[in-house]
């Protein structure tokens, strides 16, 4: 009887097809309920009314410049203090190399995320900006999380503002959706301990809309969360879309627990989600934020096959080739780093959609009928 309640959506169902907002109690009947794929045709339907049959994809590389960081955050096995064997940063010699090899790659993004170094000057991330461009002329750079601008500001002494403009001008072409993580206080206070507020993630992004620039958005989950979590989460972000309209896409992160601090105090070892938490996060997404244009699979987090299902439930994006990439993959992934356009248009094809290539900012490169 219990069960049977739970999963009674019908009113739920009914609002989504009269494209009205949901609730926070909404939300958590959703999390609830065990009729997942009542859950998934009602975000699919909510994914074809935005997006029609298209499902888009980019041709991109990501950078990780630096592995340095100081937060020491108890979800992450990427960051290094400076005096590790294995800390590093790379040179702006480093980087032109870097720069030169992607020349004639046919990638449309460049994709720059790091720790939070203090050592570096922000000159550094200038002139990076520069070098790039100098390389990749054509290239969007989208770099840096919210997290990342707050402390290169701090460090510099200089009012975010004026730190994005500056790194606008030396050629940044929008932010990253990262470092949200949860954002609810409690919870973010243990997993990420003096990471960047909830408060400052959200001043970054709208300073960043009322520039002109877009950015993303994200969650992490999978560790210590629980419903209202996510759905408080989610809910935030969907307020401050309705105040700018800044977001191009919404992306979860799937925690992934080796080498990390929060698996070792919460004996998290061996704790993944679930492919049914995987689904019911992305189509709850999509249901929740019916202001966002677009829900996006990060397909190195959940693999390629869940990424490919994921078209059932509310995505209509599976990310980018993505060429290097070092955070996920220093968390325990053993996805591969890099996969090919076609490998993208077969599996789109095959689910019955459309691949489209796009760039950053969702502007169609090339159709594949």
């Amino acid at each position: 009887m219990t069960v049977q309640m739970r999963n009674d959506l019908s009113d739920i169902e009914a609002k989504v097809e009269r494209g009205e907002r949901l609730t926070m109690d909404d939300g958590l009947r959703l999390y609830q309920s065990t009729d997942l794929p009542r859950i998934g045709r009602m975000a699919d339907l909510v994914r074809q009314r935005k997006n029609g049959n298209q499902v888009y994809f980019i041709s991109n590389t990501h950078l990780n410049y630096t592995n340095v960081c100081y937060l020491d955050c108890k979800l992450c096995a990427f960051g290094l203090k400076p005096d590790h064997p294995h800390a590093y940063a790379l040179s702006l010699e480093q980087l032109e190399e870097k720069f030169k090899g992607m020349v004639g790659k046919g990638f449309s993004e460049l994709h720059i995320v790091g720790g939070v170094n203090p050592r570096l000057p922000f000159t550094y991330y200038e002139d990076m900006m520069r070098l790039a461009k100098r390389y990749l002329p054509t290239i969007h750079i989208q770099a840096f999380t919210a997290v990342e601008i707050d402390y290169i500001a701090r460090v510099a002494k200089l009012d975010v503002e004026e730190a994005i403009v500056r790194l606008r001008d030396a050629g940044l072409g929008s932010i990253l959706g990262g470092g949200a993580e949860i954002f609810d206080p409690e919870v973010r206070q243990i997993i990420s301990g003096h990471k960047t507020t909830t408060e400052r993630w959200f001043e970054i992004h709208r300073i960043c809309h009322r520039l002109g620039m877009k950015s993303n958005a994200s969650i992490l989950y999978g560790h210590i969360e629980k419903p209202e979590h996510i759905i408080d989460h989610l809910i935030r972000l969907r307020e401050l879309q309705d105040e700018t309209e800044g977001f191009l896409a919404f992306f979860p992160f799937t925690f992934h627990p080796e080498n990390t601090q929060l698996a070792d105090e919460y004996q998290l070892h061996n704790h993944e989600t679930t492919g049914i938490y995987d689904f019911k996060m992305l189509a709850i997404a999509r249901l929740m934020l019916d202001n966002f244009p677009h829900i996006r699979a990060f397909w190195m987090m959940i693999g390629l096959k869940m990424a490919q299902l994921s078209l059932y439930y509310g995505v209509d994006d599976l990310d980018g080739t993505v060429m290097e990439e070092q955070i996920v993959h220093a968390a325990g992934s053993t996805s591969s780093h890099m996969t090919p356009k076609e490998s993208f248009i077969a599996m789109i094809r095959e689910a019955g959609r459309i691949p489209v290539e796009r760039d950053t900012l969702y502007r169609e490169l090339r159709r594949f009928e």
